[in-house]
């Protein structure tokens, strides 16, 4: 059975390093939200065409065609309220201020249709701002599913427009706390690097100037611990693109801590930091990385708000045993 498409065409040019890909993959890499399923079915119904013409799902591209998609419209379900505990660390009228655990999606994507942070949203506020749409209430920027720490909820609309304004104009401070492989050098540092899609792996992005999708990225640095093999660090990101923190830190050299998508490995023993094979209770199974600060303006009263979410108990144990078992 054909399924009904959209009438609005995405035009895409097949860069040289997309040449020799399969174009369901192509496909894949640019529209992470539809599965491989929907769009080869897409591609059987005849909603996408190479060079102006219908063409199969194992297609090998060539680099300066163009591809052009018409996609179904995605399933737009609000997400079912859901019983999770919640750290609020501020509330008003207006807006509200989470401590996001690790493990935890923020909204409804493939793979993960329950226990999101938007499900939660749902149980615990009453109103959300409908801006983002049914399957995002309230959500104004998005943390890693691993990522803990500050994220700012708007409850009505005024207050999420003003505050996507203040993140799209940077006017945002974000401060990061991470603990990264390696021992980092120097005591502070600026990376500039473009950000882009990466051009074989769908889920993750890399250093890439010059592309379609790359885009300017600063992140600033500073080091707070030094460890035998490892470093904490406070990071400041000066832009806002999607895992801007992890592979500028890759980048250099230094990926954060049990990242398996930049660093190559979920998690890390006792054993390990202990210098004894033998223990294999794993001390941690989550990236180290934790948002710790979110500085910006009320979006109604123009009040400066500062908030800090306390470090997650993981982490702090992480800490504990590096400098006991790991000083500098």
């Amino acid at each position: 059975m054909q399924q009904e498409l959209s009438r609005d065409p995405i035009e895409m040019l097949v860069e040289p390093s997309d040449a020799g890909g399969r174009l369901d993959a192509f496909l894949a890499q640019r529209f992470p939200l539809y599965s491989r399923v929907m769009l080869r079915n897409v591609i059987a119904a005849g909603g996408v065409t190479v060079n102006g013409e219908r063409t199969k799902v194992a297609y090998r591209l060539r680099a300066g065609q163009k591809v052009v998609a018409t996609l179904p419209d995605l399933p737009r379900q609000a997400p079912r309220p859901e019983n999770i505990p919640l750290e609020i660390l501020y509330e008003d009228e207006w807006i509200a201020a989470i401590n996001k655990p690790p493990g935890m999606v923020v909204h409804p994507s493939r793979g993960h249709w329950s226990g999101t942070l938007t499900a939660a949203l749902a149980f615990h506020f009453e109103q959300l701002s409908e801006v983002g749409g049914p399957t995002r209430p309230g959500v104004v920027h998005r943390l890693d599913r691993d990522t803990s720490g500050v994220l700012i909820v708007a409850k009505k609309d005024r207050a999420h427009m003003a505050l996507a304004a203040q993140f799209e104009a940077r006017t945002t401070e974000k401060e990061y706390f991470a603990i990264v492989s390696g021992r980092l050098d120097r005591d502070r540092d600026v990376i500039e690097q473009p950000i882009g899609a990466h051009p074989h792996h769908r889920e993750k992005m890399a250093i890439r100037a010059g592309h379609s999708t790359s885009r300017d990225a600063r992140t600033f640095y500073e080091v707070t611990e030094r460890f035998d093999g490892y470093t904490a660090v406070r990071v400041f990101p000066k832009t806002g693109r999607t895992h801007q923190i992890r592979v500028h830190l890759a980048h250099v050299g230094h990926p954060i801590l049990c990242d398996k998508l930049y660093g190559g490995r979920a998690q890390i023993s006792l054993g390990e930091v202990r210098d004894r094979r033998e223990n294999e209770l794993v001390l941690l199974d989550r990236m180290a990385l934790h948002a710790r600060r979110l500085k910006l303006t009320h979006p109604l009263t123009g009040e400066p708000l500062d908030f800090e979410a306390p470090l997650r108990a993981d982490l702090e144990q992480v800490l504990i045993e590096l400098r006991q078992h790991r000083p500098a």
